[in-house]
């Protein structure tokens, strides 16, 4: 099939000419006006305009910056055509995006070979950008297949923790839904903004996961005791900080990529730290404390309190709440403490809600 072009002048000796000259390679429309060329391009997008620069009511110039505004022809290569060599609206032109400027009266051998020289580049140009789009499209989806086998294989890790440890079913899956509620908070109030410009919240959300993931070593006669830990239990369950970090780092240290484990590492080494210094392991203290241990302390200590354990009844949602009140400047973050005061009702639904429970959409 031959291509599309429009030749747009309103000399009608110019428009008969440039007919006879394409008519035999090319589909011409001859056109008087720049109103009639927008009119046939609602029913018809051709593969090339020529254009006349000099016309009455709208000139080359002003019909070139409204086909490039329209998205539907923006793409369209235009020639201009131009009876008189004015550098000043060439360089306009080519500013606007025309790919070549032709002089009349114009020589039909060199009109056909720059217009076709002009084709074949508009032709490549869409080759390699389809091609682009295509490698651009392949890249995703084997991005996307990546991400969705890490998501499988933290959810595995963490199911089997949460397996061993009889007392704290679902607690995994609610901690990531009051870590969503918190840290979207942040995001939307911008507070701490500059941390949580740098957070990948596709990885951040998932690699909470991990943040026990070190009590798959501890004892089953520790994890899962029927009664509250004595002093020396209680040192061997604090390892389970120390041998998550570890083990994050293990895999880090084998992979290239790391977006999806270093907010991991972060959870699982900081989040019993305490912002007065008196946690664990590193007794940090304020924001030296990464923001991830102080967010996921918040969302911990709420699950723990709130659950039932061999040691102890469950708290109310109001009891929870007053007791991490309490602890601001203590125990956590004063600011995120607020954070947590005022999404303290998202909670309560996730509690209820939740026991094995999904991120939100």
């Amino acid at each position: 099939m031959h291509q599309t072009l429009f030749v747009v002048d309103d000399s009608f000796v110019n428009l008969t000419k440039a007919k006879e000259a394409l008519g035999e390679r090319y589909r011409v429309f001859p056109l008087p006006s720049a109103a009639k060329m927008f009119s046939l391009l609602e029913k018809i997008m051709p593969d090339m305009i020529l254009l006349d620069i000099e016309m009455p009511e709208m000139d080359g110039i002003e019909a070139m910056r409204q086909l490039k505004a329209d998205a539907r022809c923006a793409g369209i290569p235009v020639i201009f055509l131009t009876s008189k060599l004015d550098e000043s609206s060439e360089l306009e032109g080519f500013d606007l995006g025309a790919v070549d400027y032709i002089s009349k009266p114009f020589s039909a051998p060199r009109l056909l070979k720059r217009i076709a020289n002009q084709l074949l580049l508009a032709s490549q140009k869409r080759d390699l950008q389809d091609y682009a789009d295509n490698l651009e499209h392949k890249v995703r989806e084997k991005t996307r297949a990546i991400f969705t086998l890490q998501s499988a294989v933290l959810t595995t890790v963490s199911d089997l923790v949460e397996f061993r440890d009889e007392c704290t079913g679902g607690h995994i899956s609610r901690t990531q839904l009051y870590l969503q509620a918190l840290a979207e908070t942040l995001c939307r109030e911008g507070i701490y903004a500059e941390a949580t410009a740098k957070w990948d919240m596709d990885f951040f959300l998932p690699s909470a996961q991990l943040h026990d993931v070190g009590k798959i070593v501890i004892s089953d006669l520790i994890l899962n005791k029927p009664g509250k830990l004595t002093p020396d239990e209680f040192e061997i369950m604090k390892t389970h900080v120390a041998v998550g970090v570890a083990a994050i780092e293990k895999i880090m240290c084998a992979t290239e990529e790391h977006a999806f484990l270093r907010s991991a590492l972060l959870f699982a080494g900081a989040h019993h730290e305490k912002w007065d210094g008196s946690g664990y392991p590193a007794g940090l203290a304020g924001t030296d404390i990464p923001l991830e241990g102080r967010l996921m302390a918040i969302a911990d200590v709420y699950d723990a309190l709130i659950s039932v354990r061999p040691y102890k009844a469950a708290f109310t949602h109001e009891a929870a709440k007053r007791i991490i009140e309490d602890g601001a400047g203590t125990s956590f973050d004063p600011v995120l403490v607020e954070v947590f005061r005022s999404v303290a009702d998202e909670f309560v639904q996730i509690a209820q809600n939740n026991t094995t429970g999904q991120i939100r959409p």
